[in-house]
């Protein structure tokens, strides 16, 4: 198991260092970060740090590559649990936007989803703008503090609670995105 895993990640490594650096690259993939996804607040500003997909295989990394310090793409190679809550927040961009993702899923060269993955979490708050879960499923309700949370290609099996009416407004479930429960604004 732990070499099918050890070749599963240089696989995806291989994929993100063999993925252009173009500033047009559609990132439409969980593991295929773009060349400027540092943690720059605004588009003029050079970003303070230059980070790549996070792509982890254990509970701990995957919190860290959440937080603020994470990067902007966390993408999973195997279902997680968590007992705890989980919150995804910082600033952090794609193409001069805010972005985020949360890649549940592997993918071959050409984009293809190869494996799809489940986290599992009482709740996970969503507190970074452009914020999106795909390409596997999350179990637990979503809180979203954010403007411009989407749901792309990917299931959430419970509930999603916005804070307010703004962030609602820009929610888009997309390209297959999916809620099993309730959509709505709760204060």
């Amino acid at each position: 198991m732990k070499k099918l895993t050890a070749l599963t990640a240089i696989f995806v490594l291989a994929l993100l260092a063999g993925c252009g650096n173009s500033a047009d690259n559609n990132n439409t993939a969980g593991t295929n970060p773009p060349a400027n996804n540092g943690n720059a607040t605004n588009a003029t500003a050079a970003p303070d740090a230059v980070t790549s997909a996070s792509v982890v295989d254990n509970g701990e990394d995957f919190k860290k590559a959440i937080s603020k310090e994470g990067t902007w793409i966390a993408a999973t190679l195997k279902d997680l649990t968590f007992t705890e809550d989980l919150v995804v927040e910082g600033e952090f961009s794609n193409k001069g936007e805010p972005a985020r993702k949360i890649a549940l899923y592997t993918q071959d060269a050409d984009h293809n989803i190869t494996n799809s993955f489940r986290l599992t979490a009482p709740k996970i708050t969503i507190k970074s703008e452009n914020t999106q879960i795909q390409g596997g499923t999350f179990v637990g309700d979503v809180y979203v503090q954010a403007n411009g949370f989407k749901v792309v290609n990917a299931t959430i099996e419970g509930n999603v609670y916005f804070s307010d009416d703004k962030y609602q407004a820009t929610y888009s479930a997309s390209d297959q995105g999916k809620v099993t429960g309730v959509t709505e604004v709760q204060k």
